[in-house]
Parts: C-alpha cells; sequence; structure tokens
C-alpha cells in the first residue's frame, strides 16, 4: 500500500506495518503517568519512536513519564501494540494531539483502546494508590478533538463511551487477581494547573469520582475511527480540599510509582482477558 501524499495517517499505517510484519495487534494500550512498567511486560518487542510516524506528536517538550515511543510486542498470546506517552491539551491549547496516532492504530487493525491515566480522588473510597475504571466521563472543558471534521459521522454517540462488555470483563479479571477496581465517572479538565477546592466541590456535585487533564479526548477520537475503549484511573491523590497535602506533578509521579506494581500487575490481566 502506498500512502498518500501528505496524508500522515497514511504514511504512519505503512511504516508501522512494515515494522511490525506479520504482527496484526488488535488491542492497544496508552500509557498514563505511572502506568509506565506495563511496557516492560510485553515480550518479542519492536519499538518505534514517535518521531518516525509522522502522524504521531512530538514529545520532546511534553511530560516528565511520557517518553513518545511506540511498542509491539507478545503479552502472554496476545498481541499488544502501546503507546507510551501522550500529548495533552495543556501543552498546546488543542484537544487533538493524539488524533494522528488513534487514527493510525485503526488504520492497521486495532480494534480496541485501553487507555491509562493517573487521576485525583474525589469520593472516599478513592484513596490514593485505588484503582479506579471509567464508567463515563465528563467533557468540562467541553472542547472536541473532532472540530473542523466534515460529514456525518463526526456526531458520535457517546452514550457508550467507555464498552460495558469490556468493563464487565476488566472487573472479573481485577478480581481473579484479587486487585479492587472501583468504577466511576471522570472529570476532564484542561490544566495544566490543579483544581481550586471550590472546582472540586463543583465536579462532585455533577457526579464525577475522579479528575484529570488527559482521556477524553482520546476516547473521542477512538469513538470516531470506530474504536472500542476502556479506561483505567490510578488515582494519586486526593482532590484539592479533601486532605492537606500540597498538590504537585512530583508528587503525583511519586505516588504513581509506588502503586504502579500492583496496579501493572492488573493491567495485565485485564488485557490477556480481554474478548475481542
Amino acid at each position: 500500500m502506498i500512502s498518500a501524499p501528505n496524508d500522515p495517517v497514511a504514511a504512519s499505517a505503512d511504516a508501522l506495518r512494515q515494522r511490525l510484519g506479520t504482527r496484526a495487534p488488535k488491542i492497544a494500550v496508552l500509557l498514563g503517568s505511572g502506568w509506565g512498567p506495563f511496557a516492560q511486560q510485553l515480550r518479542d518487542v519492536v519499538d518505534v519512536p514517535y518521531a518516525d510516524l509522522p502522524a504521531f506528536p512530538a514529545l520532546g517538550q511534553g511530560v516528565s513519564g511520557h517518553v513518545g515511543l511506540l511498542r509491539a510486542g507478545r503479552l502472554g498470546a496476545v498481541d499488544v501494540v502501546v503507546l507510551a506517552g501522550r500529548q495533552h491539551a495543556y501543552e498546546t491549547g488543542q484537544p487533538d494531539g493524539m488524533k494522528g496516532a488513534i487514527r493510525t492504530l485503526a488504520a492497521i487493525g486495532v480494534e480496541v483502546l485501553v487507555q491509562t491515566n493517573a487521576a485525583g480522588g474525589m469520593a472516599p473510597a478513592l484513596q490514593p494508590g485505588e484503582l479506579m475504571l471509567m464508567s463515563d466521563h465528563l467533557n468540562v472543558v467541553q472542547r472536541s478533538p473532532l472540530v473542523g471534521e466534515a460529514g456525518d459521522d463526526r456526531f458520535v454517540d457517546m452514550s457508550n463511551a467507555y464498552c460495558p462488555r469490556l468493563r464487565a470483563q476488566a472487573q472479573a479479571a481485577a478480581q481473579a487477581v484479587g486487585t479492587p477496581l472501583h468504577e466511576g465517572v471522570y472529570a476532564w479538565v484542561l490544566g495544566p494547573q490543579f483544581e481550586t477546592p471550590a472546582e472540586i466541590r463543583m465536579l462532585r456535585t455533577l457526579g464525577a469520582q475522579a479528575v484529570g487533564m488527559s482521556t477524553v479526548p482520546e476516547t473521542i477520537v477512538a469513538r470516531h475511527a470506530g474504536l472500542r475503549v476502556l479506561a483505567l484511573s490510578l488515582i494519586t491523590n486526593m482532590a484539592a480540599g479533601m486532605s492537606t497535602e500540597t498538590l504537585s506533578h512530583a508528587h503525583t509521579l511519586a505516588t504513581a510509582h509506588a502503586a504502579s506494581e500492583r496496579a501493572v500487575r492488573m493491567l495485565v490481566a485485564v488485557v490477556q482477558a480481554l474478548e475481542i
């Protein structure tokens, strides 16, 4: 297949097919802060820097913990492609930083996108170190990566943004490895500053249990591309006003690192249990 001129998604898909050879991954995992060690669980790996893929974002001035590497490999009997790093909307002011990457995944035959993130907990049960399966989200920013798209398919049904069937499989896998997996609504805020206590009270009133600065734009793009989505949050702190701790990205990374072994163990079990 020859990519069309000036089509970065087609060019990226061509490049990936050449690098992956006979591999045909149906599951992609997008790693957020604290989830990086998951990539080390893959065997028989092929690594492709984002810089080699025209549709992928440049993360040279990005966020600690987001390295900008695509890794394809096997997790047990499952072919998986991992995206180690994302571009956040607060880096550029635009919510479409991962659009080309996700559309490239769809172009090479990926059917399921598993997303992970670090988030602040807004429910008493969601203490630092706990894990939450996203059942729904609040697009508090009210920005969409589909602005400017043409055609009727831009009006994407988000009723089941996070696939109920995949969520049930994830819950069963978490139970099998003995890891509690809460379920709740994630609120997307732009950042990069943390929220105020008043904003957290607002989000709790609106029905959210966790808050973070990612994931929602990628979910919108993935659903538009026909992918099913599963998303997991690692709670790294209590949200503003719910504890006396001072919030910082360094604190987020430290807490995520401390909880990463349990989170990664559960993620391995979940990915291996998914039925495509």
